[in-house]
């Protein structure tokens, strides 16, 4: 009985809650219907497909790797973007660039982003900048987790 008594207040507590945020949005956007300027705005609803949301400029979307003007990739498989990732995502795996100029490069460069938490330590800890988080690309979801997993060839694509 009193376990139900205590149910009861909390279901109450939420619909106080749930109330007072319904009136209080209401409120300023009726003050905005008749055109009564105020510092606080009510809730904002976008209609997503249509309308989107600017992208901050700080903001961390996809992985890309840069390439040089031959076309390869810039990565010289250095290792410290997958030593300083937190996740643990990042998969590199280095192979002799027949370059002279260029002592290593990636044979396989693979990110799990099903496991990334897009901290942005890999595009810091890179020397050459050749990761970049800059795609604007917020739309990556998948049936599979497979489809998740970018190796060399979706990265530099």
């Amino acid at each position: 009985m009193i376990k139900a008594l205590g149910y009861f207040i909390e279901i109450i507590r939420g619909s106080i809650i749930t109330a007072r945020h319904f009136v209080v949005n209401m409120f300023f956007h009726i003050l905005k219907v008749l055109r009564i300027k105020t510092k606080r705005k009510g809730a904002v609803t976008i209609q997503y497909p249509e309308q989107r949301r600017e992208i901050a400029s700080r903001h961390r979307s996809l992985h890309r790797l840069m390439t040089r003007k031959d076309g390869k990739p810039r990565c010289v498989a250095c290792m410290l973007c997958a030593t300083v990732c937190p996740s643990e995502c990042i998969y590199i795996e280095a192979e002799e660039d027949p370059d002279p100029e260029i002592q290593k490069c990636p044979a396989k460069f693979i990110i799990d982003l099903s496991r990334c938490c897009f901290c942005g330590f890999c595009v810091e800890a890179c020397p050459e900048d050749a990761i970049r988080m800059d795609t604007e690309n917020i739309e990556f979801a998948e049936y599979n987790r497979q489809e998740l997993i970018y190796d060399l060839d979706k990265l530099l694509g």
